[in-house]
């Protein structure tokens, strides 16, 4: 009798186990479960969130998913969160600063898909046209390094300054200015503090999204930058994620006929990737 309790108290107890090893790998693939349908997104004040607000959400919505979007007003911490979790996804920033920064920060995220952007501008309160410099002019211009060296391009496009040549054009800087005849003065700031400069300076060079955030329009500038695609905003996600299917989702919405419609009606004037033409 002794032999028999022992058995079925060693089969019983076997049984449990098998029992909870079972439950822990049901708990596992619940946790694992691809099926996400809440997503957070960050996208920097503006034209940037307004793109998500009005044109991704509702595709996105109307695919079964709830989202939440986080507005920022630097260039910073929307990659920060991205990467430390608290965002799925982000939208704001061009294919050229999101390298540098993820290289600098080593940050494990990468591009998803591209999207609109508004063109960096010149704008001025004091000048109605760049031939009107004069000078010593006083220019405001982004302090990150990939915008300044945009911001400087825009400038050498214009012919107001001359890079020194052989240089890499996209990690320029006021060092790298061979020809500056009008002796214009740079003045580095955040971009999102550039539009509250132009009370104080001759001219700003604003990106596109905070341009518009502030109240300025793109036809108000003195001129608007002609993006090329390396300078169009990109949808960021980490590396992990990149295969998701609630990231196929996001970029197939950025593809989608309805997000060209609410681009072609709502954001005209912005540079857009081929597919968006």
């Amino acid at each position: 009798m002794k032999t028999v309790f022992l058995r079925r108290s060693v089969l019983a107890l076997s049984l449990s186990l098998a029992a909870l090893s079972l439950g822990g790998l049901s708990l596992q693939a619940h946790a694992q479960d691809p099926a996400k349908k809440n997503l957070v997104i960050g996208g920097t004040a503006g034209s940037n969130t307004d793109q998500l607000k009005q044109g991704i959400v509702p595709i996105l919505e109307k695919k079964g998913y709830k989202v939440k979007l986080v507005e920022f007003n630097d260039y910073v911490q929307p990659n920060l969160a991205l990467a430390q979790g608290s965002l799925d996804a982000n939208f704001f920033q061009h294919q050229v600063y999101l390298k540098k920064f993820a290289a600098d920060q080593k940050l494990d995220i990468t591009e998803l898909v591209q999207g609109p952007i508004a063109p960096m501008g010149v704008y001025s309160t004091k000048r109605k046209t760049l031939a009107d410099v004069k000078e010593g002019d006083r220019v405001t211009l982004p302090n990150d390094p990939s915008n300044l060296a945009r911001a400087l391009v825009l400038l050498e496009q214009n012919k107001l300054i001359t890079l020194k040549p052989g240089i890499d054009a996209l990690r320029s800087t006021e060092r790298d200015v061979a020809e500056n005849p009008k002796k214009l003065k740079f003045i580095p700031l955040e971009a999102a503090q550039l539009p509250r400069s132009l009370g104080d300076t001759e001219y700003a060079i604003v990106n596109g999204n905070f341009a518009i955030s502030s109240g300025l329009k793109l036809t108000e500038a003195v001129v608007l930058e002609k993006t090329p695609e390396y300078y169009l905003n990109v949808v960021a996600v980490k590396n992990a994620d990149k295969n998701t299917q609630w990231a196929k989702d996001i970029a197939e919405a950025y593809r989608s006929k309805e997000f060209k419609a609410v681009v072609d009606s709502k954001f005209q004037g912005y540079a857009k990737p081929s597919f968006l033409q």
